[in-house]
Order: C-alpha cells, then sequence, then structure tokens
C-alpha cells in the first residue's frame, strides 16, 4: 500500500471506528472492521472480536486477554476459530464462557501452520506484557482481499514470502529483538503498541522497579518495632496484570559493581505469602504459574502482602481495607503501579533527536530511593506511587525500533485523530532514517537482555 492509498485506507479506517457510525447499507448493523485489524492479503484478523464476522476472514487471533482487545467477544461467538497462548485460552474459557471448540491454543516459540489461511504460519513470542500475552509473527504469501477495507492488496497471488509482527500491548525488551523467529529477519509490516510514543513517557526498566518496591518494603519492615508495629503491604493489580510486582526474582546487572546481583520481588523479600479474593484467585489458577499459585492462599491473615484492585489504591479505600483487620495491622504499606505515574520533570525536550534519545539518562539506576510516599500519606498509611507499565516507554519502543530490520510500522493505539497519527509517523520516519545511518543489522547496546 503506497503513502496515498495509506492516508486513504486512515481516512476509512476512522469512519468505520466512529464511535456513532452511519448504519451501513447491507451490512446488517455489524461495524466495519478498518484495514488494520485485518493482516494484508491474509484472511487473518486480529483483536477484532467487536467486528462480529468479517469477510473473508478464515482465522481470529487473541493478543492477550484484556477487555480492550476482546471486545464482544462471549459465550455466544461463532464467527470462526480463535487462536492465542495457552494460557489465554483458559482465561477466555473461564472469564467469558467461550466454547471450547472455538478456542485453539497455539505453543510458544514454534512456527505453526494455520488452518484455511493459505499456508501461513505463526510464531507466538513471550509479549512481556500481561499472563499470556503475545506477539504474533505471521509469515506467508498474500492471497486473498480479506476485511472490510476498499484498499487492495498488490501482491495477491504472488509468490512473495510476507512477515507482519503484531506486538498488540507488549513491554519491548531486547529478549524480543534476539529471539530465534525475529533476529536476522526482515519484517514487512510491524503493527506497533503505541500507548506511550511521546517523549515524555520515559519510565524506568521494569525489573529495576519491582526491585525497588520489594527494597522499600524490606527496609520499612526492618524499621518495625517488636509487638509494637505490624505492617500490611498492599499492591494494587489489574485482573490480569501487575502480579510481577510480588513474585518472581529476576538477574540485575549493576554498573556501578560490574556484577550481577538478584533481584527479588515483594513476597519472597518479606518471606511471606499472598492473599487475594476467591474471583482474583481463580484468575490466577489459569495462568498455570505454579511458583505464584505456592505463594497465594485465600485467609487474609496468613498473608503480610495482600493484592487489590489498581482502582482501589488510594486513601479512602485503603482505609476502609485495613479496618477490615483492626488488631492485627497497624500500619499499611500501599503500591500503585501505573505507568502514568511517571514526571519526566520540566525542561523536557518534546523533539529529541534518535541518538540523543539514545544516549541520555535513561541508562542511570532506579532505587528504592527513587520511591516517596505520596503527599496524602500519614506515618499509618504510606501509599507509593509506582512508575511501573506493562507497555514499553517511548524509549524502549526507540531501542526497539532500531534493533530489527523492518519496512512499515502501522500504530494501533491513538489512532483516532489525524493529528496524533501524523504525530506517530513521524516518529517512525525519524526511526526509519537513523537506521540507514547506523545499519539495519545494528542492535542497540543492552544493560539486560531483560531491558535496555
Amino acid at each position: 500500500m503506497n503513502s496515498f492509498k495509506e492516508n486513504e485506507a486512515w481516512k476509512e479506517a476512522s469512519i468505520f471506528e466512529d464511535k456513532n457510525p452511519r448504519p451501513v447499507k447491507g451490512n446488517g448493523g455489524r461495524r466495519k472492521a478498518p484495514f488494520y485489524k485485518v493482516m494484508d492479503g491474509m484472511p487473518i484478523a486480529v483483536d477484532a472480536f467487536c467486528y462480529g464476522t468479517i469477510p473473508g476472514v478464515t482465522a481470529y487471533f487473541l493478543t492477550h486477554a484484556h477487555s480492550d482487545h476482546y471486545t464482544r467477544l462471549s459465550s455466544t461467538w461463532k464467527s470462526g476459530p480463535i487462536y492465542c497462548s495457552q494460557e489465554t485460552a483458559n482465561l477466555i474459557i473461564h472469564i467469558l464462557s467461550v466454547d471450547k471448540k472455538w478456542v485453539h491454543p497455539i505453543p510458544m516459540d514454534v512456527p505453526t501452520v494455520i488452518p484455511d489461511t493459505g499456508g501461513v504460519s505463526v510464531t507466538l513470542i513471550e509479549a512481556n506484557h500481561c499472563p499470556g500475552s503475545c506477539l504474533f509473527l505471521f509469515e506467508g504469501r498474500q492471497t486473498v482481499h480479506a476485511g472490510d477495507s476498499n484498499y487492495k492488496y498488490v501482491s495477491i497471488g504472488s509468490s512473495n514470502l510476507f512477515r507482519y509482527l503484531h506486538c498488540g500491548d507488549f513491554r519491548a525488551s531486547p529478549r524480543h529483538v534476539l529471539h530465534p523467529a525475529l533476529k536476522g529477519k526482515r519484517i514487512d509490516h510491524v503493527y506497533l503498541d503505541t500507548t506511550y510514543l511521546d517523549p515524555k513517557y520515559t519510565f524506568p526498566p521494569q525489573p529495576l522497579v519491582i526491585s525497588a518496591c520489594a527494597e522499600v518494603a524490606k527496609r520499612l519492615f526492618g524499621k518495625q518495632k517488636d509487638k509494637e508495629d505490624s505492617f500490611l503491604v498492599i499492591v494494587g493489580t489489574y485482573s490480569i496484570g501487575k502480579e510481577r510486582i510480588v513474585k518472581g526474582t529476576n538477574y540485575l546487572y549493576s554498573r556501578d559493581h560490574n556484577i550481577y546481583m538478584t533481584s527479588t520481588a515483594i513476597a519472597h523479600a518479606l518471606n511471606t505469602k499472598v492473599f487475594c479474593d476467591t474471583r482474583k484467585a481463580s484468575i490466577l489458577k489459569c495462568e498455570a504459574d505454579a511458583e505464584l499459585d505456592e505463594l497465594l492462599t485465600l485467609d487474609p491473615l496468613e498473608a503480610i502482602v495482600h493484592l487489590v484492585p489498581l482502582g482501589s489504591v488510594n486513601a479512602e479505600q485503603l482505609q476502609a481495607y485495613a479496618d477490615r483487620f483492626k488488631g492485627k495491622y497497624t500500619k499499611v504499606i500501599a503500591f500503585r503501579p501505573t505507568g502514568w505515574t511517571f514526571n519526566p520533570g520540566a525542561g523536557m525536550n518534546q523533539s529529541p533527536t534518535v541518538s540523543s534519545i539514545l544516549s541520555r539518562s535513561q541508562q542511570k539506576d532506579f532505587t528504592h530511593a527513587d520511591l516517596q510516599p505520596a503527599r496524602s500519606s500519614t506515618s499509618a498509611l504510606q501509599v507509593f506511587p509506582v512508575p511501573y507499565s506493562e507497555h514499553s516507554s517511548f524509549y524502549e519502543l526507540t531501542c526497539f525500533a532500531m534493533s530489527f530490520n523492518w519496512g512499515k510500522m502501522i500504530a494501533t493505539v491513538n489512532v483516532g485523530s489525524e493529528t496524533s497519527r501524523n504525530k506517530m509517523a513521524k516518529w517512525f520516519q525519524k526511526w526509519q532514517d537513523e537506521r540507514k545511518k547506523r545499519g539495519t543489522d545494528t542492535i542497540i547496546d543492552h544493560r539486560h537482555v531483560d531491558y535496555w
């Protein structure tokens, strides 16, 4: 699709995505799917369940089990087979009661040929987002004009092999560009999670933030007076996601000491079980995570760490929650992990060069000293805003884009206005121009395989 056709396709997509679309004659009331929901020339749709039965589509893919990606998927689904990871399959069957006959889990990391797609194979790659989330690498020929778009593909019927990388939601890391399925290959189209495609969103690496939270909790516990103070740690999570704050061990590289060190999440740092309610526990069981299963308890008095909905991590609701355990806990430490917490500070350059982005202070470490309680905190109730996201930061998106060979980026988030799309397109072009200078086989140096 050339630039003119792509602009026209985006205009068409804007009409399709109008929140109050006019009825389309002969369309049965079904919303039309914008072009970026259907892979070019392939009968494959990704995260497109809200559009019902899409013309020509024979395979529906789900990147992960967050509601904004499975909208309208339910027990009544009958539009075609659904392909996803095993964890995501478990979750949509459990949460949405989708009939198992439609759900086809695919193994991770190995190419799998998808039936009725003209020989297209897909490789699932861990997305570093929520449990079960994955990237899809599609490889195959263009064989069909599927979808609702009026803009057709010029390579239908040719022997050319096309590669499309669909990122869904993801937290980019060196592991992605070093994955055997991607390394050394040219990717024709990258469908990119552009949630934080703005220079002001350059929050610190995920493993460092997890380590900092654990250290804060450990230090505060170390200060408690025997039999006088007893601490409860509350961590806000999504129904699916953010659990890494409490569980797991990471190996981090310290530039200052030139050694590897172990970073432990909160539950391990405090040597405690983790409590959550029965609904959350049933969802976590779908993840088939033996380490997490071992930590969980349904007895709130058996655990120092409690998981609650992220939206309830505010002073009023936390106090009400703590009041349920009067006599058991005298102080509460709460963590509210969200990427929107990050404050870039004054003087942030909104139009930096790619070279300056790659060399600036993102390389500095993030420690417990960088986490400070909110102003509303008291000695008995301390709330820590945590700059933790399971989406890629702007810096990570730049490192990712600069570390492999690709032809075109297609934004999948913040695409509702022409102004927003044009702003993102300028960054795509900047990345392309810098890659040409550096060489398309260049991989940006990283501190650890888990983060740049």
